[in-house]
């Protein structure tokens, strides 16, 4: 067996790869490890993402994790995860184990260990081999979000950003935003610029739910002077949001127009009866077939209430030099446009992956339980959820691989490949994430990049937590899917 330079290589110091490094150190302590972080810090999309307002989608009690308790409001700001996830790492001393600025180039499995390639500060450096690969590097591209090719786009005189890249200490004030986007994001940048800018116009080609909530709950209230321990507290009010997702999901599914009204019920609420609800609120697809936006105190609403904001349903005829053509025959005029309109897709980082001399084409695997891959061996991949919270998958792969690793140990073995059995040639080749069920816009720019899933366990990935936190913690690890071996050849690649 050759010797690697370490056992676990995370790739990403994001919240998963923080999550990875917790589980690893509690569970296998022995075991080498290092984090490679092409940034220069900790916090992956909490590090890069700095537009105003930036802030989570979901509730910290479910999207944080859950060995550290969350003590914040449920819905936080990416500094006040940044800090979080500060005191995660320094609690659990893990900050010794990222290595900044070290950009993965490629990653090679040669027979019994992989040997990554690696850009580091002052340029290449020697490759890192390791056993076992996990990559929690996300699944967008940081570098650039996605823009349509709008018609005129180099027109435009005045200044054109987009989130992920947003300006250092760009100066709105006193200026027209166009805000173009109905997701989130633009629904975060909206009522966060609305006040300082001259006015904000959200142009939105279909419209997003939201889901107005109380930033803190009565729950969270009456809790919060009973002086309980951080830890019963964060349990607490982790199982009320878990509660109440399972409840909003099973709605989608059992009643799915009275979820409907009661949404749109939320935003009259705040903007009135005479609010056209219908155009700019009502969306063409059911809920939950893409994410519902959480706009906390109806903040995005209030701002459009107090008239600082507006909203727009229209299409985009072109750019003109001094804003926007509507397709409608209307215009909007601009000094700062926006471009929130999503991010770019990317599988494994964009990253070249071979098996013993051959590519990897990452379209033509079979998901193992959507966390490890056909014919790639000792790799794991964090793909969060896309309507529940991403670390509630995250924590749950992290013990599945954990186990895996035990399994490993107590077998002998020191490679594990995922591989068809003869019972599930068959199998229909079904889409990574079934747009019939969740149909966003950057899912179905790039389904075509993504592995494939097959119609029966374990090559099935729901996207259903509530169904995986019962099939992942007792996973069979010897079904007859996962193929052991000490080996230092060739793999069998199914």
């Amino acid at each position: 067996m050759t010797k690697t330079d370490l056992d676990v290589v995370i790739v990403g110091a994001g919240i998963s790869g923080i999550d990875a490094a917790y589980h690893l150190r509690q569970r296998h302590p022995d075991r080498s490890l290092a984090i490679l972080e092409q940034q220069d810090n900790f916090g992956g999309t909490w590090h890069t993402h700095r537009y105003p307002g930036a802030r989570s989608d979901s509730d910290l009690y479910t999207f944080g994790f859950g060995w550290k308790p969350w003590t914040g409001t449920p819905i936080a700001t990416a500094e006040e995860i940044r800090a979080y996830l500060d005191e995660a790492l320094s609690e659990n001393d893990l900050h010794r184990h990222i290595r900044y600025r070290h950009r993965v180039l490629s990653a090679d499995w040669e027979g019994d260990h992989w040997r990554v390639r690696v850009q580091g500060p002052e340029g290449p450096v020697a490759p890192i081999t390791c056993r076992f690969l996990w990559m929690c590097q996300g699944y967008y591209r940081h570098e650039a979000g996605y823009v349509p090719d709008f018609a005129g786009k180099g027109d435009f005189d005045g200044l054109l950003v987009h989130p992920q890249t947003w300006p250092k200490d760009l100066d709105y004030s006193g200026k027209r935003v166009v805000v173009i986007g109905s997701g989130a994001t633009a629904a975060t940048l909206v009522p966060a610029m609305a006040g300082t800018a001259a006015h904000v116009t959200m142009l939105q080609r279909s419209p997003t739910y939201f889901y107005p909530r109380p930033k803190v709950s009565p729950l969270e209230a009456l809790l919060a002077p009973l002086g309980l321990p951080p830890e019963w507290t964060h349990e607490i009010l982790r199982r009320r949001y878990l509660l109440e997702s399972g409840v909003t999901a099973r709605r989608a599914r059992e009643e799915p127009e009275a979820l409907r009204a009661d949404l749109l019920a939320g935003a009259r609420a705040y903007l009135g009866e005479d609010f056209p609800i219908d155009p700019h609120f009502t969306p063409r697809y059911a809920p939950w077939r893409q994410r519902i936006a959480v706009v906390p105190d109806g903040d995005l609403f209030a701002a459009i209430a107090r008239g600082e904001a507006s909203v727009v349903t229209d299409e985009i005829e072109r750019f003109t030099p001094t804003g926007i053509a509507l397709a409608s025959g209307g215009a909007l005029e601009a000094d700062i446009i926006v471009t929130a309109t999503g991010f770019n897709l990317s599988m494994m980082g964009g990253i070249p992956f071979t098996v013993d001399g051959d590519p990897v084409d990452w379209p033509q695997t079979w998901a193992h339980r959507g966390i490890m891959y056909s014919g790639v061996p000792n790799l794991a991949w964090v793909f969060g959820y896309l309507r529940s919270s991403w670390t509630l998958r995250a924590d749950m792969i992290s013990d599945f691989v954990c186990r895996l690793l035990a399994h490993m140990d107590a077998s002998g073995s020191t490679v594990v490949t995922p591989q068809l059995r003869p019972e599930d040639a068959d199998m229909p080749p079904l889409p990574f994430i079934d747009p019939e069920n969740f149909n966003a816009g950057y899912i179905v720019r790039q389904a075509h990049i993504l592995p494939k899933q097959g119609d029966r366990a374990p090559w099935i990935f729901s996207q259903d937590y509530y169904r995986e936190r019962e099939e992942i913690p007792c996973a069979d690890l010897e079904d007859g899917t996962l193929i052991y071996g000490r080996r230092t050849g060739p793999a069998a690649v199914a």
